[in-house]
């Protein structure tokens, strides 16, 4: 069996190896939609299958996987609490600014973070007396590569040679608009955040189906992202 890249190394104490093990193993379970076996992790870990039989039932132990009745393991329910917490200090800043922006300009406000491959929503704010609105969960995620919010966190990060003429043009604008790669009928209008350098990218978007709104509140998505960019949390 190969070593994965990142796999534990030899020169890690058994006590972090161990440690390093775990955390592999959580990462590759929770990144695998269909779950996975003890032989798979076993396999991707370089380790025997008792090793990976203990790894994954400490795991169980503390609900961040669960094993399903067809023998594969699956992210568990402690893996949401967890998640809870994550990035709650840029969302509970936030939602005072995306709440007055939602309702004076009739659209959903949400920002999303970027990890690896996906655009993920942290906060999502609905507009409290518009008549109709796109509504999603917060937590729910795409592909980075697609719609307003994929472009703006793309456009976040350094250049990449090769990447889209759309996501070189909003770093450029500081700006970028969507129709319709995410949510069918819907426009998208996301701005970059500035974060600290060593946390994932950031934005914050306007969904609407209106065209004519999200073409013209670009200057007020352009304050509101000067302002949320000051919540580093």
């Amino acid at each position: 069996m190969s070593e994965t890249p990142d796999a534990p190394t030899s020169n890690r104490t058994p006590g972090t190896q161990t440690l390093a093990r775990g955390l592999e193993a959580l990462r590759l379970v929770a990144t695998t939609p269909g779950g996975l076996t003890i032989q798979d992790i076993a396999e991707s870990l370089d380790v025997h299958r008792t090793i990976a039989s203990r790894l994954l039932s400490t795991l169980a132990d503390f609900r961040l996987v669960a094993r399903g009745p067809d023998g594969r393991y699956r992210a568990g329910g402690g893996i949401a609490a967890l998640g809870r917490e994550l990035y709650s200090g840029l969302r509970d800043a936030s939602t005072p600014l995306m709440r007055k922006l939602a309702n004076a300009l009739g659209g959903t406000i949400a920002i999303f973070v970027g990890e690896e491959d996906d655009a993920v929503a942290v906060a999502v704010i609905e507009p409290a007396n518009a008549r109709y609105w796109v509504s999603f969960r917060q937590g729910g995620r795409h592909p980075i590569d697609r719609g307003a919010a994929g472009y703006a966190l793309l456009a976040a990060r350094p250049f990449q040679q090769g990447e889209s003429g759309t996501v070189t043009a909003a770093r450029t604008d500081g700006y970028v608009i969507s129709y319709g790669e995410v949510e069918p009928g819907y426009w998208g209008l996301g701005v970059p955040l500035d974060r600290p350098v060593d946390e994932p990218p950031a934005c914050v978007v306007l969904i609407s189906a209106s065209e004519e709104l999200v073409r013209r509140v670009v200057p007020d998505m352009l304050d509101a992202a000067a302002e949320l960019s000051k919540y580093n949390g």
